[in-house]
């Protein structure tokens, strides 16, 4: 059958697809930019029709509206990676969460850890050839559908249409619902003046020639701010921002010196404003891959000089890093961060670096801390560590004793904190010798 044929017998409303749903499916969302909108309205309008419907994601964009109280006899959360519209239902119990690497969420998929009954995605309209493309997401997005029994697909011609593995044909979706919303924006963070040090301090350790993972928000945001004098930048990242299209304009983003997808910018999911949408669309300079593939190390680890900039809520003095969850309260998920910092760590003259401001809660915190806050999850173990940036400086924890990273991260902390840092190091360390040799040295 012609394409053209095949698409036209398949659309529907929003409603007509949802009732294609059946109780005790397992249902696959789009991913945070890609979240499909009006099918999952026409579930939550028509929640009656449904039971037992297991809703499965990362961040989600939207409202979240099949997690709320009156919801739970119809809709069930299992959250891969808990953002701000389900973080409140993950604590109080009415939504679950599933510890991932976001590598690892397609194999999930794939071997039925996680079985997928529906997918339900958001898609440009198809090309000449019957083809659509994820747009911003890729990453478990494209697994999904190719996992699924059921794919319904949101056609919205606003969706940047990216290159790369980023293609689903109309013969592999069996509903399309045309919708046309705008792709909902992420404004960029506010930089201060603690950011604008520690992109200045990130910034130090990235040399001509390095290929970048950043994450989001006012931290990266301030990373990509200054490095306007670098030279020949390379991308392998699991998402990319708006600050990418200002270094690729200037020159200073070109993938001439990549290892890997020379010339080539590697992501598997956007997150921005419509600057980034409008650069990335039919650019041949953005690829898009699943996040088995962007994601995986070994991958990752092919990439010369590859250098991955995350971030955490609380380090303690070993230098074991917890991202996700503030004591047992869930906050986030591990995502990407351990699949670069391993992979970054694996490259040739590679560097992982842990970025942070050296308080929170408006400076009445401190992240690095004597010991993780009880029920903490540690995400990053101390044996992954290699570079801990602050506002204070640069701190380098690979190859260091226990007490010789105390000491480093003691120094990256904010300076109200150190007096109890010192005490617990002198508490931990303190020997008979160190008297020793401290007394011989200032007699």
């Amino acid at each position: 059958m012609d394409w053209r044929k095949e698409y036209g017998s398949k659309l529907m409303s929003p409603f007509e697809a949802a009732e294609k749903i059946k109780s005790n499916s397992k249902i696959v969302i789009g991913h945070a930019i890609g979240e499909p909108k009006r099918v999952i309205e026409s579930m939550v309008e028509n929640k009656g029709k449904y039971s037992s419907i297991e809703i499965i994601h990362m961040i989600g964009m939207g409202e979240g509206a099949y997690v709320r109280d009156e919801m739970v006899d119809h809709f069930k959360h299992n959250s891969l990676f808990v953002g701000s519209a389900t973080r409140k239902a993950v604590e109080e119990g009415r939504a679950d969460f599933t510890p991932c690497f976001f590598s690892e969420i397609p194999r999930l998929f794939k071997e039925e850890y996680i079985k997928v009954d529906v997918a339900i995605i958001q898609v440009t309209p198809p090309d000449n050839h019957g083809y659509c493309s994820f747009g911003v997401s890729n990453d478990y997005t494209k697994p999904a559908a190719h996992c699924a029994n059921l794919v319904i697909a949101e056609v919205n011609p606003n969706m940047p249409r990216t290159l790369g593995d980023s293609f689903i044909h109309v013969d592999e979706i069996d509903c399309m619902v045309e919708v046309d919303y705008k792709v909902d924006e992420l404004p960029q963070g506010e930089i201060g003046e603690v950011e604008r040090a520690i992109g200045e301090n990130c910034s130090t350790l990235i040399e001509d020639g390095s290929t970048l993972q950043l994450g989001i928000g006012s931290i990266p945001d301030a990373v990509l701010l200054s490095l306007k004098n670098k030279k020949d930048l390379g991308i392998h990242s699991e998402m990319i921002s708006d600050g990418i299209v200002d270094l690729v304009n200037l020159g200073v983003i070109n993938g001439k010196k990549k290892t890997l997808h020379k010339d080539k910018i590697i992501a598997t999911f956007l997150m921005g404003t419509k600057k980034l949408y409008d650069f990335a669309n039919n650019n041949p300079m953005v690829e898009m891959y699943p996040v088995d593939y962007v994601n995986d190390p070994c991958i990752i680890s092919k990439n010369e000089k590859m250098v991955s900039i995350n971030s955490c809520l609380q380090m303690d003095l070993m230098g074991q890093v917890a991202s996700e969850s503030i004591g047992l309260k869930q906050f986030s998920g591990a995502g990407g961060q351990v699949d670069f910092i391993r992979g970054a760590n694996m490259s040739k003259r590679g560097k992982s670096v842990i970025a942070i401001p050296s308080t929170a809660s408006g400076g009445k915190i401190s992240r690095i801390v004597p010991f993780l806050d009880n029920g903490a999850t540690v995400t990053t173990s101390r044996n992954d560590i290699h570079y801990v940036v602050t506002e204070y400086g640069v701190a380098e924890l690979k190859g260091k004793t226990l007490k010789e990273r105390a000491r480093a991260l003691i120094n990256l902390a904010h300076p109200k904190f150190r007096g109890e840092l010192i005490e617990e190091w002198e508490k931990r360390f303190r020997t008979k010798f160190d008297y020793f040799i401290y007394y011989k040295i200032h007699k």
